[in-house]
């Protein structure tokens, strides 16, 4: 039962973690292309934040990963 109970903790977290990341994603064309920030859009702020939230979402689950595993082979 403690595994299930792990798992599920480290599934929402995975989840969560690439949410925010497509969620940056959004927020970043939002500022590029709308007046979010600023008359006209603001596309070098915007493109910054979009890059960090593909960055956020692709690589970020892969580190989380990785440190489970070392820390399932630690428990062993």
């Amino acid at each position: 039962m403690a595994d299930e109970e792990i798992w599920k903790r480290r599934f929402l977290l995975f989840s969560v973690i690439r949410l925010f990341g497509l969620a940056m994603i959004g927020l970043g064309v939002a500022i590029a292309y709308s007046e979010l920030l600023r008359e006209g859009g603001w596309p070098l702020v915007g493109g910054l934040i979009a890059i960090a939230g593909v960055i956020d979402a692709v690589f970020a689950p892969r580190l989380l990963k990785k440190a489970w595993e070392e820390q399932d082979r630690q428990q062993r």
